[in-house]
């Protein structure tokens, strides 16, 4: 028995639905570029929500008591419930998310280029929480309060909440940290390599934003540049009332916040260190970067691949 392909509509009569502020709830309401556009993002947000886990998991093992363990364990809990509920959405408009998760090349996987970067202390992950968690809110903040496809605006105000208390434990666990000289100076050297990698985590500058219908169709209210602002107008106020250094400051004549060092620049990931010397890259330059993946990107998506396809050998050694 087969399935009945549902009928797309037309661009026409779907940008007249979303004129007249009605959601678009399935395949059916949607035209072909509208179809691919929302699984383009739905990928990017499921496969960033997915490769967390065993990134901050990598970290979480440095707890320095069994509660604090407990509590990194519940914000990984959450981001595989996070991933799961974006690839279920993919899966409702047609996707193979079997597939996607576990026969996809690991450099075919679209998540920011951070989390290939390995958090390897408790610390840096706590820094993660504060920056990375809170670029998380801030795209999803963005998509719950602007996107025209109804199912994922319902499923995020449960993501929306979640994502508050990552990024408030991050907060909270700097400050703790940051009372003696030691935890200020560990402190500092996370940031030194995570803040400018979170600001590259909004993508390219708007004057290069290829999937313009982002913002045509609703599925997000402000762009890149917009959203990169927004992460810095509280990122940067954080870090200023704990002293430590970032290169960013606001500036009062542009009313925005410019980064006061060479960016886009080159990066070592392997020494987790900003070549600034060099002076600044172009956003070509990033991209190749981002495209040649960073060090711990086969490593993390075999640890989400790896019981799937040991249970497939085992399948093939019983027959």
């Amino acid at each position: 028995m087969t399935t009945a392909i549902p009928t797309l509509q037309s661009e026409e009569a779907l940008l007249q639905r979303i004129r007249k502020q009605q959601l678009i709830e399935s395949v059916e309401h949607m035209s072909p570029l509208y179809l691919e556009g929302i699984k383009r993002i739905l990928t990017v947000s499921a496969d960033t929500e997915l490769i967390s886990s065993p990134a901050y998991y990598n970290a979480a093992i440095h707890a320095p008591t069994l509660n604090a363990f407990g509590s990194a364990i519940s914000i990984i809990q959450d981001e595989l419930g996070h991933a799961h509920i974006a690839y279920r959405l993919l899966r409702d408009l047609g996707v193979n998310t079997e597939e996607l998760i576990f026969e996809r090349e690991p450099a075919k996987f679209k998540y920011p280029y951070a989390f290939d970067v390995p958090l390897e202390s408790w610390v840096e992950l706590i820094v993660a929480n504060a920056f990375y968690d809170r670029a998380g809110y801030t795209l999803l903040s963005d998509v719950y309060q602007s996107t025209t496809f109804g199912p994922w605006k319902r499923a995020l105000l449960k993501v929306d909440k979640e994502e508050t208390f990552h990024l408030r434990h991050g907060e909270q666990w700097m400050r703790r940290l940051n009372k003696d000289r030691a935890g200020h100076e560990l402190l500092q050297n996370a940031v030194n390599w995570m803040f400018l990698l979170t600001v590259e985590w909004f993508g390219l500058p708007d004057t290069m934003k290829k999937h313009t219908e982002q913002l045509e169709y609703g599925f997000k209210g402000h762009s890149n540049d917009e959203l990169r602002q927004i992460w810095m107008s509280t990122a940067v106020p954080l870090c200023e009332e704990l002293q430590l250094k970032v290169p960013a400051h606001y500036d009062t004549e542009q009313q925005k916040y410019v980064i006061d060092c060479a960016f886009p620049a080159h990066f070592d990931a392997t020494r987790k260190r900003w070549l600034l010397e060099e002076g600044p890259c172009t956003w070509n330059d990033v991209l190749v970067r981002w495209k040649a993946r960073g060090p711990s990107n086969e490593r993390f998506v075999a640890m989400i691949q790896r019981g799937k396809k040991a249970m497939l050998r085992q399948l093939e050694q019983d027959v």
